[in-house]
């Protein structure tokens, strides 16, 4: 930041003293006026860096000081700011048009105050150092027209050539002159550089030498117009600059070079930041690493080469952290990021530096491995990796621990295109997260043909909807007491075109992983509200036939959620209570607070909540206390496997009595055997479902069911 002596004048005290208080805290030395009269005498006898100056003032206003200010030739280059009230666009202009700085209203932003202050004190130290450079450049010029024996010409040769330190090269008496200007700037004093052109050859870097020269020599030939090259030049210290070499030459009438004079200028600030933006393109601006097309560079650099020779293996490995949402969405961005930045250091120590690992975006890296002996020593990075990330880290003052999938691929496939590479390295590193995460997976032409093949599914599903390719079969829910049916749970099967009838196994995954689980979740919930209508009005019954729809947990981020189930109802005519919305155990877990209070309110319409696959995720007392459960359905993995006198039957009689004591219904699902049957009977389970009943029906086989109980009853005396 510059720091500046300021003049605020303003007949307010308080904002004097407001404005006084910021800009001292910022490290400026201020000083406050009252009125515009004591203003302009004060700037007559001290200098001032900034005026800060209010427009209505009594006697002398703001724009009489700062005409009086733009006319006087020692004060017309001080920046004025004018702070007002008055927001008359108008004004504003004539402010700008009589030499203001800038404009300020009040009431003004701190912020804002500080960022004109040290844009003006900015832009004024430049201007005054751009005169003093100015200055000093004319006095050599005026100081070298008067030493040189040819003045008029040496003099015009240094104004078109002159930017800094200035120099001129009598070519014929190999004579050179170089000003006080261009020794300084690289630390030398006038005695330190002879007038020998061969001392200057030599402070040029040995890499810009040749080109210098070429340049050079092609300027002389009159090949180029002028002479003009960016080189490294040795300072006194012995580190090296950047500086920009400008020149023009002089011919006789055999066109031999007379003389050339010309400047020569400091770049290294500019040069630095070229090279930083350079740097900022190819690289990660959290981590430092290598980005996407640097990695992308390199990798094909490394395919090339092993297309030349095979002999040069190497490798690419593909890192996804495992949990990353999780740490991000529950600790905050800053933890997240300062994950992330750990993870690649510690990537880093355990690669050897031939190696190049990127941060391709997210949570994803990617490691370039080249010159790789056999797959043990593969083997034994992707180790070192795991145990590194798998250390424990303090994040927001939370110990937490990361894992991390990874995929590795090889050359041994003879890749032509790095963008194949990293491809198939990230198909082999999602195996590995769907085989359990926190492993690898070496990548295989086949896991290709699944990656396009589930591509493919996902095309081909996108489209379903609107095909009206999906379709609903329910399966009837049965009172295990009365052996009738009370109601149907909502099946989604899938009439691919090509593949046939899909069950839910088939395509639901890549209906949640791209989020078209969610109109689909709607198509199912509004298309079997209308169905279960059709049944009470064709089968009324006291309580009616109710409908159970599975609910994804993606749909609870949709913010009009229990709007639209409240349309469902409305457009069905169905009562609240025959809708019975189900979600999977574990999706319980991962809800918010405010998802919580989204169920309560669903409940309170009326519509009952259960909980699917009961037991096989994180069963707890505590949830089923803080959502508004009406039903536990158990799954059919314990159904299967109850036994007379096993374990699973006691699991399944555990289950009932939690239901029974916190006042719950219970759905025993899979029930193929009569022994399950009459065993879930005797446990007093009220409800089952499962192909001992019926498998799940189209509306027609829905229909002869009912018809066929309905006679059933009717038969009965």
């Amino acid at each position: 930041m510059d720091f500046g002596r300021i003049l605020v004048v303003d007949d307010h005290e308080t904002i004097r003293n407001m404005i006084s208080r910021q800009l001292m805290q910022q490290g400026h030395d201020v000083t406050c006026v009252a009125n515009g009269k004591d203003a302009l005498a004060l700037l007559r006898i001290q200098n001032f860096d900034l005026v800060l100056l209010d427009m209505v003032m009594p006697e002398v206003d703001g724009a009489m000081v700062l005409r009086v200010i733009k006319h006087d030739p020692h004060l017309s280059d001080l920046p004025v700011v004018i702070i007002s009230g008055d927001t008359n666009i108008e004004h504003v202009v004539t402010c700008i048009q009589m030499g203001a700085e800038d404009y300020l209203f009040k009431p003004f932003n701190p912020l804002l105050l500080q960022t004109k202050v040290s844009v003006s004190l900015a832009k004024k130290r430049l201007q005054d150092q751009e005169r003093r450079q100015r200055a000093e450049l004319e006095r050599q010029i005026a100081e070298r027209a008067v030493e040189l024996e040819r003045s008029e010409e040496r003099y015009a040769l240094a104004a078109r050539g002159a930017n800094d330190g200035l120099w001129d090269w009598d070519v014929p008496n190999n004579h050179l002159f170089l000003s006080t200007r261009w020794k300084s700037m690289l630390g030398y004093r006038d005695e330190d550089i002879g007038n020998n052109p061969q001392e200057w050859m030599h402070l040029i870097h040995p890499d810009d030498q040749e080109l210098f020269k070429v340049r050079l020599a092609a300027h002389f030939r009159r090949l180029l117009d002028s002479f003009e090259h960016e080189y490294r030049i040795r300072n006194y210290d012995g580190s090296y600059r950047w500086v920009l070499c400008r020149g023009l030459a002089v011919w006789d009438e055999n066109d031999q070079v007379l003389r050339i004079a010309g400047s020569q200028t400091d770049i290294s600030l500019r040069r630095a930041a070229e090279q930083q933006l350079q740097h900022d393109a190819l690289h990660d601006l959290l981590t430092g690493l290598p980005n996407r097309g640097l990695f992308l560079d390199r990798l094909e650099r490394a395919i090339t080469i092993s297309r030349r020779h095979p002999e040069r293996r190497f490798a690419v490995l593909f890192i996804d952290l495992d949990r990353f949402k999780t740490i991000n969405d529950s600790l905050g961005h800053t933890a997240g990021d300062q994950l992330l930045i750990a993870v690649a250091q510690r990537i880093l120590g355990c690669l050897r530096p031939s190696d190049t690992v990127a941060r391709i975006g997210g949570d994803e890296f990617t490691i370039l491995i080249e010159d790789i002996a056999d797959f043990q020593m593969i083997q034994a990075i992707v180790e070192r990796i795991h145990a590194s990330i798998a250390e424990p880290i303090q994040l927001g003052g939370h110990r937490t621990i990361s894992t991390a999938s990874i995929g590795v691929t090889t050359s041994d496939l003879q890749y032509t295109s790095a963008t194949e590479m990293i491809r198939d390295a990230d198909t082999a590193m999602y195996h590995a997260k769907m085989g359990g995460k926190a492993r690898h997976v070496i990548f295989t032409p086949a896991m290709h043909a699944q990656a396009m093949e589930k591509l493919q599914m996902e095309s081909d599903l996108r489209g379903a909807l609107g095909a009206g390719e999906l379709r609903l079969h329910y399966q009837p829910i049965m009172s295990l007491e009365h052996g009738t049916v009370i109601g149907f749970e909502a099946l989604i099967r899938w009439q691919h075109p090509q593949r046939g009838l899909l069950y839910p196994g088939a395509f639901l995954d890549i209906a949640e992983e791209t989020g078209l689980i969610v109109p689909i979740s709607w198509w199912v919930l509004r298309t079997s509200c209308l169905e279960a209508s059709n049944w009470q009005r064709e089968f009324p019954g006291d309580p009616p036939l109710s409908v159970n729809v599975n609910l994804s947990a993606r749909l609870f981020a949709e913010p009009s959620i229990v709007d639209q189930i409240a349309d469902v109802l409305a457009e069905s005519g169905i009562p609240p209570s025959s809708l019975k919305l189900e979600l999977i155990e574990h999706s319980l877990m991962t809800l918010s607070n405010q998802t919580s209070d989204v169920l309560r309110r669903i409940r309170e319409m009326g519509v009952q909540l259960c909980i699917d696959d009961f037991g096989t995720g994180y069963s707890s007392l505590s949830y089923l206390h803080s959502f508004p459960v009406s039903t536990l359905k158990i799954d059919r993995s314990f159904i299967n496997r109850m036994g007379p006198l096993g374990e699973q039957g006691e699991i399944v009689q555990t289950i009932i009595g939690l239901a029974r004591t916190l006042n719950l219904d219970v759905v025993a699902e899979g029930i193929e055997t009569e022994q399950q049957y009459q065993q879930l009977r005797d446990l007093q389970c009220g409800l089952g479902q499962g192909l001992l009943f019926a498998p799940g029906l189209d509306s027609e086989g829905v229909r002869a069911l009912l018809s066929n109980a309905r006679e059933a009853d009717r038969s009965r005396p």
